[in-house]
Formats: structure tokens, sequence, C-alpha cells
């Protein structure tokens, strides 16, 4: 993990990164070190995540048409044990440790349902930092993928509760990737879950835009993402 520190005011939060790319590779500028300058900009501790893949999580193979889920989800281990570092340096960064959340996109957007979600360790301790817990204390998810399943269901390892974080939820209706209905499955969960969350569907965007498409109303989610922060006394 790579630690941005936060420009001019330092508001005490802390977002952890989860990049996208499939779980095979990691779109690390577009969705890693272009999202640190914004969230550096407005005061907020950035931690870029270089989590391990390929084949950290769920993701589909073009060699047999077929998805397939590795037995070690890598990507999860290593987002769970981000978190609780982040948590354990708080002092040390001046953040803090009950205002460190996350933001993914693409996969990485799946990536934060997961650790938003799945709260016991998916890996052996290593030392005294995993008694601490790994769920984040908010969760960003921008255009996420693996989370709508044939039929319209939610992929089962998803079990949203009381326990699950505030959400933001943001997609495009003409992404060409990953389908509305990974947004629009998780939004009910959360709702039926009782769980604060803001979500935004726009007509166009696409995929993978970053903080770089300027042509769609889409590209105001910045904006929009800072003001749900403050509402929820973030910043």
């Amino acid at each position: 993990m790579t630690v941005y520190a936060p420009k001019g005011r330092n508001t005490g939060a802390a977002v952890v990164v989860f990049p996208g790319g499939g779980f095979k590779v990691l779109a690390m500028d577009l969705e890693g070190t272009e999202i640190c300058d914004w969230l550096t900009s407005r005061g907020i501790t950035c931690v870029l995540l270089k989590y391990r893949v390929p084949g950290g999580n769920h993701y589909y193979d073009e060699k047999c048409n077929c998805h397939i889920t590795p037995k070690v989800p890598r990507a999860l281990q290593d987002a769970q044990r981000t978190i609780k570092l982040v948590r354990s340096k708080a002092r040390e960064l001046n953040i803090h440790p009950d205002k460190i959340g996350v933001i993914g996109f693409s996969a990485g957007g799946y990536l934060v349902a997961q650790t938003s979600n799945i709260f016991a360790p998916t890996y052996k301790p290593v030392d005294a930092v995993d008694k601490l817990s790994s769920r984040p204390d908010f969760a960003i998810a921008l255009y996420p993928g693996h989370l709508c399943r044939a039929g319209g269901t939610l992929e089962p390892s998803i079990r949203v509760s009381a326990k699950t974080p505030p959400t933001f939820l943001l997609q495009a209706w003409d992404d060409p990737v990953d389908p509305i209905c990974n947004s629009t499955l998780y939004a009910r969960a959360l709702n039926q879950a009782g769980v604060p969350a803001e979500v935004h569907l726009f007509a166009k965007g696409g995929h993978a835009f970053g903080l770089r498409d300027k042509d769609h109303p889409i590209s105001s989610w910045p904006t929009l993402v800072e003001n749900w922060l403050k509402d929820i006394g973030m910043l």
C-alpha cells in the first residue's frame, strides 16, 4: 500500500482505494493515483492498495468462457489487512480510527462490497494488528461489478446486514461492462437491511471513466461524494 498525505487542511478522514481491472490487472493511474490526487486535495489521507492479481478474486476467464472463484481470496485478504493496518497507524497518520473508508471501481467496487459485509478474517493472524476491525466506516462503489448474478440475484457471498457501513453507489445506465443491476441489486439489499445509502444512476457515462469523463453529467460524481461525506459526518 502507498499512503498519500492530505494537502493543506487535514480532515482526519482516510480512504483506502481499490482500483479496478477485473481482478486480472489494476488501473493504478485511472482509478488509483488520480483518485488520490483528488482525495488529498480535499484534506483526506489516501491509501492506494495494489492488491494481488490476477486471480485474486472472482473473475471471468475467456479461455473457458466462465467465471472462476479462487479458493484463496487474495484480493480480499489484502484489503482486510490494509484496513487494519491503516487503523493501527491512525495516530501516526493523524487520522481518526473511526473515519476510515473505502472506494472502489469496477472489480474494486466488488471489493468494497466484500469488505463492507465480510468481517471475519480471511487469513491467519499475522500480528497484533489483526485484532483490529477490518470493517470500513463508510463505503463508495463506482460502476461495481461481480455483484449481479444470473436471474437477477445478488452475489450470495455478499450478506448485507445492519453492520454494513453507509454506502454511496454510482453507475451509468449505458455501462457496457458491468450492467446496472450490480448497483440496483446491492442498493435494494442495503435498503432492506436499513443501511443508509445514496445511489446515483446516470443515463450516460459508460465504464471505467474515473475522473476523466468531462462530457456527461456523471462527471459531477466527486462533488456528490464530497457532499455525501459531509452529510454522514466524515468531513
